[in-house]
């Protein structure tokens, strides 16, 4: 059924951005992770907090309360706190994650056609799914960028290397075989 493959492969994606982001900041100093780019541009740890605190928001209680809930502060996911650490940022994460897949795993079929609200707006279960996978590939995204530019020619690739193309659709190709 097309319903069951797309939560299969919804749940499949987002532990690919989870591990996607987590390779990239393993390349990445304690300095780094807190470094910004630019004055107006956030550092990989303000990523990292907002989208541990979309998660939390997004998810929990997913079928039965509006996804933005009211004890979140958006806005200081934005800012670098006195008790902000990388530690204490990465465990935010993972709860975040946690709460994802408690919510988005044991969902059926039927439950894709619910209707949900965020921020008082209405949206198919199916539909906020999307919503979530394209934020958080749009993050993941930022967040490997950073990740190379920091490491510069120490970083290693998250992806088909550079030249190695051919190579690697080779060796798909053979491994299908």
């Amino acid at each position: 059924m097309i319903s069951e493959n797309y939560l299969k492969d919804s749940i499949s994606q987002f532990r690919k951005h989870k591990k996607l982001v987590e390779k990239a900041l393993s390349q990445v100093s304690d300095r780094d992770f807190f470094r910004e780019l630019g004055p107006e541009s956030n550092s990989i740890a303000i990523i990292v907090k907002h989208m541990a605190g979309n998660m939390r928001s997004r998810w929990k209680d997913l079928l039965i309360s509006d996804g933005e809930k009211p004890d979140r502060h958006r806005d200081t996911e934005f800012e670098i706190e006195p008790d902000d650490s990388r530690k204490t940022i990465m465990d935010r994460w993972e709860r975040g994650w946690k709460f994802l897949f408690g919510s988005i795993e044991p969902l059926k079929a039927e439950d894709l056609e619910k209707t949900i609200t965020i921020r008082s707006e209405p949206y198919t279960v199916l539909e906020a799914i999307n919503r979530q996978l394209t934020h958080y590939a749009y993050h993941a995204g930022q967040i490997a960028y950073m990740a190379r530019h920091f490491a510069g020619n120490k970083w290693e690739t998250l992806s088909v290397p550079k030249g190695k193309s051919e190579e690697f659709n080779k060796q798909m190709r053979e491994r299908l075989k």
